[in-house]
């Protein structure tokens, strides 16, 4: 995925930074040489160049092809005009098409503008001419602070598990691990969105409420998206809800495994409100109003036995029940 998102991002400036068109001989040298099918042969290089003008015009890149030479037009040529071209408005996901976006909507973010320079200094070691001021139609308008960006992004574009110490308000930090999906700003703010492995669910942490390092951890591609996971909607599902509460509940032996998978500690073989069955205690994690109705899903299975405010919600939902 990154060694593509780089050879598209090549291809965009390498077209988008010139006044002539440019032939498919420089294009394959200085884009293609790399490239696993180059040494296939013409076929090969034709195929995978076909494939990567077709990703560009998806975004919405208009490529112009004419002639290289006015006298002769047996050689078709392309560029991209900037009077002709813009990219569209590109969420920020862990996908192929995101680096070019991310390139041109957040040019500000040293991560990508380091890659926008790379892309520039191959270019030019390939002989290929090319005008920089041709770029300033995709100006700096984000910029990210927090110093979780880069390795999130990272860990986004590689598919690799990443380690954290994340700390809510009023609360000491504690270790996440995250197969990260996708980076997203949301209210103004950045958040990593993915499965978190531990609760086996998924979570949106606000990037500045990240302490310390990133850790990149396993292999390159070690997990897979979801099909149809969209990023943004899950930010804006997850991170503005209500503060998670932490609790304890009592919860019957071979009862509620959805609350189990989520919970923070599980003491076993402790005293209940009745002797019909061995019960557990267990430490969870959860918007207060989410909690209680995950509790009265299981009847006389769970009872909240602190915090007090939210034994008290239980209650008084109970009491309107019975009402």
């Amino acid at each position: 995925m990154a060694e593509k998102s780089e050879r598209l991002l090549n291809l965009y400036i390498m077209l988008l930074a010139q006044t002539r068109f440019v032939s498919k001989q420089d294009i394959r040298r200085a884009n293609y040489a790399e490239h696993p099918d180059s040494a296939r042969g013409n076929e090969a290089f034709e195929r995978a160049f076909e494939r990567d003008k077709e990703d560009l015009r998806e975004l919405g890149v208009v490529i112009e092809v004419g002639s290289l030479d006015n006298y002769f037009e047996d050689e078709p040529g392309y560029r991209i005009s900037p009077d002709s071209t813009a990219l569209p408005e590109i969420r920020f996901e862990a996908d192929e098409a995101a680096v070019l976006g991310i390139a041109a909507r957040a040019w500000e973010q040293h991560t990508l503008a380091r890659a926008t320079t790379e892309a520039m200094r191959k270019l030019t070691a390939q002989g290929v001419e090319v005008d920089a001021t041709r770029l300033d139609l995709v100006p700096p308008s984000l910029r990210a602070e927090e110093p979780a960006f880069d390795a999130c992004w990272e860990a986004t574009q590689k598919r690799r598990v990443i380690t954290f110490d994340y700390q809510r308000p009023g609360e000491e930090p504690a270790t996440r691990r995250l197969q990260p999906w996708g980076v997203v700003r949301s209210s103004g703010r950045w958040y990593v969105v993915g499965l978190d492995i531990d609760r086996q669910a998924e979570r949106v942490f606000r990037l500045s409420r990240v302490r310390g390092r990133v850790r990149l951890g396993g292999r390159t591609e070690a997990f897979d998206l979801p099909d149809g996971v969209d990023v943004a909607a899950i930010a804006d599902r997850l991170a503005h809800r209500a503060p998670d509460v932490e609790a304890t509940v009592l919860l019957r032996q071979r009862t509620g495994v959805a609350l189990r998978r989520t919970a923070d500690s599980i003491e076993e073989d402790v005293a209940g409100p009745d002797e019909l069955s061995t019960w557990d205690r267990l430490v969870v994690r959860a918007p207060s109003r989410e909690l209680v109705d995950q509790v009265l899903t299981l009847g006389a299975n769970a009872v909240i036995e602190s915090p007090t405010d939210v034994r008290d919600s239980l209650v008084s939902r109970l009491s309107e029940v019975v009402r």
